[in-house]
């Protein structure tokens, strides 16, 4: 009988999700909110009964919903999109996560909902809605305009900090605390593996996938991308963090191989199935009476969404150096909340730290939201024109000037050589070291499987600790190596900026060395400290240390270009990986 009744209750929740689907497309509306109605009219909140006999087996499929959702997002990431909005995403991002943060939280103290609710109101309201803004410009034919660019760069940027809010919030909700150390404990945790497994996945999944393309068989891709996909969801559970995460990191390693539009076509279909559960099984749990109950929060914090998410994202626009139409249609255009949403909402939940009023809350100003976001759009262009009416001229004036003179700026600074230089060396220098703080990390966390392993040979468990330490010191020595040499010429990159030297003025030059000395020198000390922070918790006692570093240093002297060409092989492959990748 239980699979007659999940064929059942599958088939009831995909006929009215259709029948109801026509229906907003007809009236050219957003089809998430017409499941979430589905969802609302099959659930057990409304009369006279309820069509689903099996929830559970329900929301089973709404996980696989998220898993499908995630990881499609994943594979319409960029990295060159990324890169090409640059610092207005960021900081219209940062400013909406933080000041809608703050707004919820204080909304929740407002109502007198308690400290867990309110915060994580604050992460709910934090975040857009990436399916349904996708879907709107899509029908409001603008997703090729300035405005839809910034917005979807924006959008890049909120997923990945959600990601990370996601896995804050579960540490956050497990212990029933928060505490500075604890944030950047869990920050700095997440960074690394984040880093770690984009440039690993980047550097072997791509090559798997090319491997596979060659057998010309669609099946074969597409079940070897499905393995993928769940086999690195599994392992991001085994660590404790969000399937979300896995499903959304997998997919923007998949969106750096040269068969992406292939699996995209493959992936949506499947995509569009359990996405469409995931919205339904959402409406499933809305409960009409508590929307009764609390219809002035689901007011107050449909206003506060759209005001605040208006003032944050089109101030964060504005101070990057856009004009104001195209910060208030941003603004505008990001006025809601979704997917994430339900997915923080769904955590309080499942961790049993938030009231069950909540979720219909979330859906209910979703719904809202979502039902303006188009309307928004709309009154963009009308309500920036009237506003630079109404602004008095020397008011006006400013922002002219000050928007012109950024965009002088940012042009100059485009076509400096220099800049671009010292950006890359940075960049290479941060992804060098997150892989050296990840294999230091890895051998801490496994410290004693690993040296149980090591006593079976030596005895002493200081000597045990000074192997441990050395191989994983030789390891990271391409990497160590690679960093060094970047210092050496970002240090002389730097010298030639502050000393500006004149050939002929031997003064100039002396001071230019000097800088360059001494800026290599604090590398050095830089570097070492780095090490010995990241492996505090396996360094050997002091003359142990001293015997591997200098037996680590020998070697790195007898087999400096070995390594230096190792390093360059990896750099060279990871850099055609991304070259070969989607084009824009």
């Amino acid at each position: 009988m239980h699979i007659l009744e999940f064929i059942q209750d599958l088939a009831i929740v995909m006929i009215i999700a259709g029948v109801v689907t026509i229906i907003f497309h007809r009236l050219k509306q957003p089809v998430v909110l017409g499941y979430i109605i589905a969802g609302m009219i099959i659930g057990p909140y409304t009369p006279p009964f309820s069509l689903i006999h099996d929830e559970a087996t329900i929301n089973t499929l709404a996980e696989l919903g998220i898993v499908f959702l995630l990881f499609s997002l994943g594979l319409e990431f960029s990295f060159r999109k990324l890169i090409s909005v640059g610092s207005t995403a960021l900081i219209a991002a940062l400013s909406e996560i933080i000041l809608m943060i703050w707004l919820g939280f204080q909304i929740g103290g407002f109502f007198g909902w308690g400290f867990m609710n309110s915060l994580f109101l604050g992460a709910i309201l934090s975040v857009s809605s990436t399916t349904i803004i996708i879907k709107t410009l899509d029908d409001l034919n603008m997703k090729h305009e300035l405005f839809a660019r910034q917005i979807f760069g924006i959008l890049i940027f909120e997923d990945i900090l959600a990601i990370g809010m996601i896995a804050l919030l579960s540490a956050v909700g497990t212990t029933g605390s928060i505490s500075v150390d604890a944030i950047f404990f869990t920050v700095g945790k997440l960074a690394v593996f984040m880093v770690v497994s984009l440039v690993l996945g980047i550097l072997l999944v791509p090559r798997l996938l090319d491997y596979v393309a060659r057998f010309e068989s669609r099946e074969m891709l597409l079940i070897t991308v499905l393995a993928l996909c769940f086999g690195f969801c599994l392992l991001v559970l085994k660590m404790n963090y969000s399937i979300a995460l896995g499903a959304f990191i997998i997919g923007a390693i998949i969106s750096e191989s040269k068969q992406i539009h292939t699996i995209e076509q493959m992936i949506e279909p499947i995509r569009d199935m359990f996405s469409a559960i995931f919205f339904v099984a959402i409406g499933l749990l809305l409960d009409p009476r508590i929307l009764v109950d609390y219809a002035l929060p689901v007011i107050v914090i449909t206003f506060c969404v759209v005001i605040g998410k208006l003032v944050s994202c089109g101030f964060g626009t504005f101070i990057s150096g856009n004009d104001g139409r195209t910060s208030m249609r941003v603004g505008m255009g990001l006025s809601q909340i979704g997917e994430f949403s339900f997915i923080i909402a769904s955590l309080g939940s499942a961790l049993k730290v938030t009231s069950d009023f909540i979720y219909p809350i979330t859906v209910a100003v979703s719904a809202v939201t979502t039902l303006l976001t188009p309307y928004l759009i709309k009154l963009a262009d009308p309500v920036s024109l009237r506003l630079s009416r109404a602004l008095p001229y020397p008011v006006s004036r400013l922002f002219h000037l000050y928007t012109g003179w950024l965009q002088k700026f940012r042009s100059e600074g485009r076509n400096s050589a220099v800049k671009g230089i010292i950006r890359r060396i940075i960049f290479h220098i941060l992804i060098n070291l997150t892989i050296i703080a990840a294999l230091f990390l890895v051998s801490a966390y496994f410290a004693d499987k690993i040296l149980s392993f090591f006593a079976i040979i030596v005895g002493d468990h200081q000597i045990q600790r000074a192997i441990l330490w050395g191989c994983i010191l030789i390891i990271a020595l391409p990497f160590l190596i690679a960093i060094y040499r970047k210092l050496r010429g970002l240090s002389l990159v730097i010298a030639e900026l502050a000393g500006k030297p004149d050939k002929t003025s031997p003064g100039n030059e002396k001071a230019v060395s000097s800088i360059y000395e001494i800026i290599n020198v604090f590398s050095i000390i830089g570097i070492l400290l780095v090490i010995f922070f990241l492996s505090s918790g396996i360094l050997p006692r002091i003359q142990l240390l001293i015997l591997v570093l200098l037996l680590v240093s020998i070697i790195a002297g007898l087999f400096w270009k070995r390594f230096i060409k190792i390093h360059s092989m990896l750099q060279k492959s990871l850099t055609e990986t991304l070259d070969n990748g989607k084009k824009e």
